[in-house]
């Protein structure tokens, strides 16, 4: 009998410590309930500023807090209960610049007398592009300590397209005349920075010009686990193999273009598009949403928060 006390004391005792281990001094849970929500990111600039609080620096940056991947995509979920959640992907990203530069104006034929200003026109480069990604899927969870793991898959569909606008001050022409010529001054720019290479005569240059629309879909199954270093906030790492299809439209561009005798807008196809299809692990496939370089999966190490 005094054996049997004895035991049981002590199965109380671990059920006590066990209990203690899953909540906080001030009772609050450490795991997930049903109904939180969770949005993670990415966990490296914190342990890159703890490795290098000891290496002697001084000088050394405080961390960020980076997207997932450092891709810009929202990986958050939604718990059903304590050992499921729904999870959601999504990148949105819509931009639209336009870059200017004042070039000498071709109708100009006296100088201006200083202290004057030259006469000038105005070029302009207007890029615009488009980034769609969403996806969708369902986790279930392992485990009853703070260390968690967990398994799903995810569906995802993505879309991207750009395009630049060119508009220029200067009219091109055939023939010479007052106020224009065949080789108006228009400016030479750099189509991913937007800044200006050069500008000079020209008798052919560019109008616009259109990617081909990429469309893809993937379906990716995942591992991972994490470890709950305080209450509702944990520490892991996530792998996958996924499975992606992808196809892109014909990109075009055109240009004005004299030949002597007329000027000409030309349309040519920059390329005539693709499609691919493949499978691979996240550690080749990369980030969320492309494929091969940026595919659908998430390999980095992350942390989230519950709420």
């Amino acid at each position: 009998m005094k054996k049997t006390n004895i035991l049981f004391s002590l199965a109380l005792c671990a059920s006590s410590i066990y209990a203690q281990d899953l909540t906080s001094k001030k009772g609050e849970p450490i795991l997930p309930e049903a109904n939180d929500w969770a949005i993670s990111m990415d966990a490296n600039p914190v342990f890159n500023f703890i490795g290098n609080a000891f290496n002697g620096n001084v000088a050394n940056a405080a961390p960020g807090v980076g997207w997932l991947n450092g891709n810009q995509t929202i990986i958050g979920k939604k718990f059903i209960d304590e050992k499921s959640a729904y999870r959601a992907l999504v990148r949105l990203g819509f931009n639209a610049i336009t870059n200017k530069n004042l070039v000498i104006d071709d109708a100009i034929v006296t100088p201006p007398v200083f202290p004057a200003p030259a006469a000038e026109k105005q070029d302009e480069l207007s890029r615009k592009s488009t980034l769609i990604g969403i996806g969708a899927g369902k986790e279930f969870r392992r485990g009853k300590t703070r260390l968690q793991g967990y398994y799903g898959a995810d569906a995802m569909l993505w879309l991207n397209m750009s395009s630049e606008k060119y508009t220029y001050g200067n009219t091109m022409t055939a023939v010479a005349a007052s106020g224009v010529t065949p080789t108006p001054t228009s400016t030479t720019w750099d189509t991913n920075t937007g800044a200006v290479i050069s500008e000079g005569a020209t008798g052919s240059r560019i109008l616009s010009s259109k990617s081909g629309m990429t469309f893809g879909l993937g379906v990716r199954g995942f591992i991972g686990a994490e470890y709950f270093i305080l209450p509702k906030i944990s520490i892991g790492a996530e792998y996958g193999w996924g499975i992606g299809f992808q196809t892109s439209a014909k990109s075009k561009s055109t240009k004005e273009e004299n030949d002597g005798v007329i000027v000409a807008e030309i349309e040519t196809v920059a390329a005539s598009g693709n499609s691919k299809f493949g499978f691979d692990t996240d550690l080749n496939q990369g980030t969320v949403f492309g494929f091969k370089g940026s595919n659908t999966g998430t390999a980095s190490l992350r942390a989230t928060f519950h709420f």
